[in-house]
């Protein structure tokens, strides 16, 4: 793979007051799928015609093929490199996005008469416990609902239950843009599951206090199609044998994450991201730039405090996605209509809370942060 070099401090495709530049490119702060780094997006352009001069491109190869087996090792060995993914770990490279896993982690964790317990912290932790209940009489250790989701719980508020087999949290909430900023304490013993689907490799990690880690690639590692799940040797073969072949980790395990035609074109952009990230210089260097970038934003909502108010709760902000609102909703739908001209797309909030989000990964440029900024700025001013 072709190793890719750090992207400049400026967004190359817009102007600075956000008006879109050429080739028609906007400020894009989608929940995801998301933005690319340029030097992929390039890189993908010459890939699809002719892979590594073989000829034929990256969409053609054939997955059992050796071009493209040693596309798929290196994006293996990219997140492995990326992560520090400590020995007696699998990585897997699967389908059926983040939603998938909500039903496969339990399918194979959770034993007959047994339950898991989860941190419900918002919209997609919500679902995870729900659909969980289908393999079991699955527990809430915490649930953040009554107070909006606009908070992380302290350790102090969580009350597991008896015997789990696993503890799931979702890392990062897209949607009422909380985070938790520190691992939560778990029983001994138990496998800490985490869906980190929207903050993954956005900042060091430890991997090895989790037992199992899942993402859908679209936010930070790649484009649609990937799931990449970091997950304990010990748990694949604890697995259950009592379901479908395809549906056991373990088979994804024996057979390279390839027991069926894999979704190849998003693994092998799974690579181009994770490389990109080592070009960068790592995760710290990514940590730093993502907290430098949303404290742009953050400023702006406190600057306003009587104009824009956050959603969550200072302490338990996101990194990742910027949720506030204007004084009224009339103002948000203004906001969001004149933002769009000026070449600030997608920042309408999701519908169960409204307002606006900026959802700002690894790749956003942080010359968009601080054209929002300036755009909030002048938008209170003439609004105020």
């Amino acid at each position: 793979m072709t190793a890719l070099t750090p992207a400049s401090a400026t967004h190359t495709s817009a102007h600075g007051n956000g008006v879109a530049g050429p080739g028609g490119r906007v400020f894009n702060f989608s929940a995801g799928p998301s933005v690319l780094p340029d030097e992929v997006i390039r890189q993908i352009q010459e890939d699809v015609w002719n892979y590594k001069g073989s000829g034929v491109g990256i969409l053609e190869h054939s997955h059992r093929g050796k071009v493209y087996e040693a596309c798929l090792a290196d994006a293996e060995a990219a997140v492995r490199k990326v992560g520090t993914v400590p020995a007696g770990y699998k990585v897997l490279f699967l389908t059926g996005g983040a939603t998938g896993q909500s039903h496969l982690v339990p399918a194979n964790l959770v034993p007959k008469g047994g339950h898991a317990d989860f941190l419900v912290t918002g919209y997609w932790s919500e679902k995870n416990f729900e659909d969980g209940k289908f393999y079991g009489p699955m527990h809430a250790a915490a649930n953040t609902a009554d107070r909006k989701h606009a908070l992380i719980p302290g350790d102090d508020e969580i009350r597991y239950s008896s015997g789990p087999a696993y503890v799931h949290m979702t890392s990062n909430n897209t949607i009422y843009g909380t985070q938790w900023h520190r691992t939560p304490r778990v029983p001994a013993g138990v496998p800490l599951v985490c869906d980190a689907s929207s903050d993954i490799y956005s900042r060091p990690i430890d991997v090895s206090q989790y037992g199992l880690i899942y993402a859908g690639a679209q936010k930070n590692l790649g484009t649609t199609g990937a799931t990449v799940v970091i997950v304990r040797e010990d748990l694949v073969e604890r697995g259950s044998k009592d379901i479908p072949r395809m549906q056991q980790l373990r088979t994804f395990a024996k057979e390279s994450s390839m027991p069926n035609t894999p979704p190849h074109f998003a693994i092998y952009t799974v690579g181009l991201v994770a490389n990109w990230i080592l070009a960068q210089g790592g995760l710290a260097v990514l940590a730093q730039r993502n907290a430098d970038k949303a404290k742009v934003l953050y400023d702006a909502i406190d600057r306003h405090s009587g104009f824009y108010q956050g959603h969550a709760r200072r302490e338990d902000r996101s990194l990742m996605n910027v949720t506030f609102r204007c004084r009224t909703a009339e103002l948000d739908e203004k906001f969001c209509k004149e933002a769009t001209a000026a070449g600030l797309d997608t920042l309408k909030g999701h519908r169960s809370v409204g307002g606006m989000r900026a959802s700002i990964y690894n790749a956003f440029p942080r010359a968009g942060c601080v054209a929002l900024a300036q755009f909030m700025d002048e938008f209170a001013r003439r609004n105020g």
